[in-house]
């Protein structure tokens, strides 16, 4: 036990235990390392919960946005691609979305954020009625309340 209100004592190293195969016979060979760096900030479970819902939306932003792009094509070759401004901004959020998952992901349970990450089909299911007017029949509809529930009850599952 530490006194109170000193600073925390570093962590012992750590000690990899090895065979050293180099060297004529079979020696053990110890080697030791410092401990691993902290992180500089963690996300609770709470804030991790919220990056995650929030990356959805961007993602089903990128996905409205690369859709539209697409419709845009005058042709297939790399040159019109990387020059549609629409399908370049959905690929670059996408990457956003990608790098704010894994800050996410690192301090979050997995069991429980990945679940989440398919509210993306709701919102791209909702983003596309309104920006393409697609049409909505009751198996989407039953679709998308599937899956609301699913996180519903694995969220709930979660706190307990």
């Amino acid at each position: 036990m530490g006194v109170r209100g000193a600073a925390p004592a570093s962590p012992p190293p750590i000690r990899r235990i090895g065979y050293d195969m180099e060297s004529s016979g079979d020696r053990l060979n110890t080697a030791t390392t410092d401990p691993p760096a902290e992180k500089s900030f963690q996300f609770n479970r709470k804030q991790s919960i919220i990056l995650v819902f929030f990356c959805t939306l961007f993602a089903a932003a990128a996905q409205i946005l690369i859709k539209s792009g697409a419709n845009t094509l005058q042709s297939s070759s790399p040159l019109a691609m990387i020059t549609n401004l629409p399908l370049m901004a959905g690929y670059s959020l996408y990457g956003i979305v990608t790098l704010l998952l894994v800050l996410a992901l690192r301090d979050g349970e997995l069991s429980i954020l990945y679940p989440v990450i398919s509210l993306t089909y709701v919102w791209v299911a909702v983003l596309s009625v309104v920006f393409f007017h697609e049409a909505v029949n009751p198996f989407r509809v039953v679709g998308v309340l599937i899956i609301v529930t699913g996180v519903a009850v694995l969220g709930k599952n979660g706190k307990q």
